[in-house]
């Protein structure tokens, strides 16, 4: 027995271990936080180690939720660090980035991360990692910014919807680039024109129909084809995020093939939903770009089946429930997705003939490289110890009383899911079990570190 081995501290043992290298019985070693080894499921356990034996259930690496809206400070009445960490551990999310708009203030100056970071430190239930902002007028903030450890910048190119986080114009997003390049950083970006949006007819009211028409799928056409000049002007890194429109796969492709540094993301809500289902009136369903139909919705899947989008993120974007009125157009949009995330996308790959490996690349090992978590993503030595453990055949019916976000709106309500969240380990310790929370036990992650 290897050092690492004898040393061990626990040993999570499991009949299925999503690993790199595929599904697997293992025994999976731990001590101080990391994984130490992955031997095989007989083997004998170390003196002084606790053995949990989980059985059948499914072993996944933590997952890595890369774009989440906590609003905390400033709006916490719409989320919060303690109410949204405590939602992602119940849906075995182990690690989330935290996006600069909706709190106050936003996160683009330093000052500002510090105060974020301030807040944060003694109510996260995971490990929590943060975004910065570009905005017209904050260039000379952004290299600080990124001094300080967020993982990269984010713009709109049309009205974000709350007044301190203003769009870029095309000459705005070209000076960002120029600078966040010039220091190796990473832009990501909500990618829809506002000329477009403008143009588009904007009825307003409880239909879902008149809300679809209102956000186009050329406005987000038009705004990735102008970022993918703008990134080969500057041989910039560029994210798209929460792409809905199947139409601009084409445009996406041929920039990769041409060497364009370009990632993207969509969401559960746009691979679980469609238009054609979404009843009017009900504006829990209301997110910008929107849930579009479900021709579009098949082509989104194959193109995560062929790694043209790169993974899949929540988005969780929630508001108090009094903003979700009945009309689309004054109606906040954002959709809160932490807790079912994983379950809503099993449901859906596994429909579709996917796998449980499919799901971890693209919620765990994607977006842990995205923003270069090296010790996140994977059942592998020298990671940390962040599990989910999933009982994935068992299912359950969506009911918003008991899910852990701070306010319980939800457009998966009253449906039927597979895969239940049995348990959630951050760094070999259970901080979520069968609905229970230990104290606050995540960490304040910085780029690089």
């Amino acid at each position: 027995m290897s050092e690492a081995e004898s040393n061990a501290e626990l040993v999570l043992r499991s009949t299925r271990v999503v690993t790199p290298e595929g599904t697997r019985s293992a025994s999976i070693l731990v001590r101080g936080g990391t994984i130490s080894a992955v031997l095989p499921h007989d083997a004998p356990v170390p003196a002084g180690a606790r053995l949990e034996d989980v059985g059948d259930h499914v072993v996944l690496p933590g997952l890595v939720d890369t774009h989440v809206h906590v609003n905390d400070p400033g709006r916490t009445e719409w989320e919060g660090f303690w109410t949204a960490t405590r939602a992602a551990a119940a849906g075995g999310i182990t690690t989330l980035v935290d996006m600069p708009l909706n709190s106050l203030p936003p996160t683009t100056t330093a000052d500002h991360l510090r105060v974020k970071r301030e807040v944060a430190a003694d109510k996260a239930h995971i490990d929590v990692g943060f975004w910065g902002g570009a905005l017209p007028d904050n260039v000379k903030d952004l290299r600080p910014l990124h001094e300080e450890g967020v993982f990269g910048f984010k713009a709109f190119l049309s009205p974000s919807g709350v007044d301190e986080f203003p769009h870029l114009d095309q000459e705005q997003l070209a000076r960002s680039l120029a600078e966040i390049s010039s220091f190796g950083g990473l832009l990501i970006v909500h990618a829809e024109d506002p000329h477009h949006l403008a143009a588009a007819p904007q009825l307003g009211g409880p239909r879902y129909s008149h809300f679809l028409a209102s956000r186009p799928r050329h406005a987000e056409d038009t705004a990735i084809a102008g970022l993918v000049a703008q990134a080969k002007r500057y041989d910039a890194r560029v994210h798209v995020l929460h792409l809905s429109s199947s139409d601009a796969l084409p445009l996406i492709a041929e920039a990769r093939a041409e060497g364009v540094r370009l990632t993207v993301e969509t969401c559960p809500h746009y691979l679980t939903l469609t238009a054609e289902e979404v009843p009017d009136g009900a504006s829990e369903f209301k997110c910008c770009p929107p849930i579009r139909e479900a021709a579009n919705q098949d082509l989104l899947w194959q193109a995560l089946a062929d790694g043209t989008i790169d993974c899949v993120v929540t988005d969780h974007s929630p508001s108090t429930a009094d903003l979700k009125t009945d009309d689309f157009a004054t109606a906040w949009g954002g959709i809160s997705g932490l807790q079912l995330s994983l379950p809503a996308m099993w449901t859906a790959a596994r429909a579709r003939g996917h796998s449980l490996e499919d799901v971890v690349r693209w919620m765990s090992a994607r977006t842990a490289a995205l923003v270069g978590l090296d010790r996140k993503g994977a059942v592998a030595v020298g990671r940390d110890a962040d599990f989910a453990v999933l009982a994935p055949d068992e299912t359950f019916t969506v009911d918003p009383a008991a899910l852990q976000h701070r306010n319980r709106v939800t457009a998966y309500a009253g449906r039927t899911l597979h895969g239940v969240v049995k348990s959630t380990w951050l760094r070999g310790q259970r901080v979520a079990a069968d609905g229970t929370f230990t104290e606050p036990k995540g960490r304040l992650l910085t780029r690089g570190r």
